[in-house]
C-alpha cells in the first residue's frame, strides 16, 4: 500500500513537476527515485504515475489514478463545465497554490488590431492551443470570433498577420514582450489543482477526506 492510503495519484511532468513532487515529500513520500527517474512512468511502490499535465483528466476519468494534478488551463480546457459540455468529468478538490500563470488575451502593441477587426468586419481572429476557452471567452464577452488552434508558438500567428489576437497562458509576461504583444484582457488565473475520480471520491471518502486534511495543514497548500 502506497504512502498516501493506498491511493493512486497521477503527477504532471514539466512545469509542474516539482511542485508536485516537493508536495508528496512533505507528505511522507519517498520521491527519490521520482525525482531522479525521467523516463520511468509507473511508481507502484509510491502508488505515483507520471504523464503529461494534459493527459491527467483523462487517466483520473478512466480510474486509472484515484487522484492526480494538472494546472487550471487544463480543466477549463478539458473538464466539464457546465450542462451538455462534452469534457472529461472529475471532480476539483483543492487549489493546491503552486504553478501560477494566467490565460491571457493579448495582441500587438499599439492600436488594439482585435479591435479594429471588430469594428471593419465584426469578427476578430484570435489563435490558440486552448479552442475551447477561447471560443467560452469570446462568447461570453459577445464578440464574433474565428479561432485558429495552433500547436506550437502562439505569437507568431499575431506578428504573421494571420490573426489579430491570441489566447495564451503566460507566466511573466516576458514571451509576449519579447514579441511585441501586449496583455488586452486577463482570462483566468491558474494554478496547479488536485482533482479526483467521481467514483474514487465516492468509495474511498475517508481516505481522500484525510488527504484533503493533511494538505490543508500545510503552509504552502492553497484551498479553495
Amino acid at each position: 500500500m502506497s504512502p498516501i492510503h493506498g491511493l493512486t495519484i497521477a503527477v504532471p511532468r514539466g512545469a509542474l513537476f516539482e511542485g508536485t513532487v516537493d508536495l508528496l515529500a512533505k507528505l511522507g513520500i519517498d520521491t527519490d527515485e521520482l525525482r531522479s527517474n525521467e523516463r520511468k512512468l509507473l511508481f507502484e511502490e509510491i502508488g505515483v504515475i507520471t504523464m503529461r499535465p494534459s493527459d491527467v483528466p483523462t487517466y483520473v476519468e478512466a480510474g486509472a489514478a484515484d487522484l492526480g494534478v494538472t494546472g487550471k488551463d487544463v480543466l477549463l480546457e478539458q473538464a466539464v463545465q457546465g450542462p451538455g459540455d462534452a469534457g472529461h468529468y472529475v471532480y476539483e478538490l483543492m487549489d493546491l497554490g503552486f504553478g501560477r500563470c494566467t490565460m491571457v488575451l493579448a495582441s500587438k502593441a499599439g492600436p488594439d488590431p482585435a479591435l479594429e477587426a471588430l469594428r471593419r468586419l465584426g469578427v476578430m481572429r484570435v489563435a490558440t492551443k486552448y479552442p475551447r476557452i477561447a471560443a467560452r471567452h469570446l462568447e461570453q464577452t459577445g464578440r464574433q470570433g474565428e479561432i485558429v488552434e495552433v500547436k506550437g508558438s502562439v505569437e507568431l500567428a499575431p506578428l504573421t498577420g494571420m490573426v489579430e489576437a491570441i489566447i495564451d497562458l503566460t507566466a511573466t509576461g516576458t514571451t509576449l514582450r519579447e514579441n511585441n504583444l501586449v496583455v488586452r484582457e486577463e482570462i483566468a488565473l491558474c494554478t496547479a489543482r488536485l482533482i479526483a475520480n467521481p467514483v474514487s471520491h465516492k468509495l474511498r471518502a475517508a481516505e481522500i477526506d484525510d488527504l484533503l486534511g493533511r494538505l490543508r495543514a500545510l503552509p504552502t497548500a492553497g484551498v479553495t
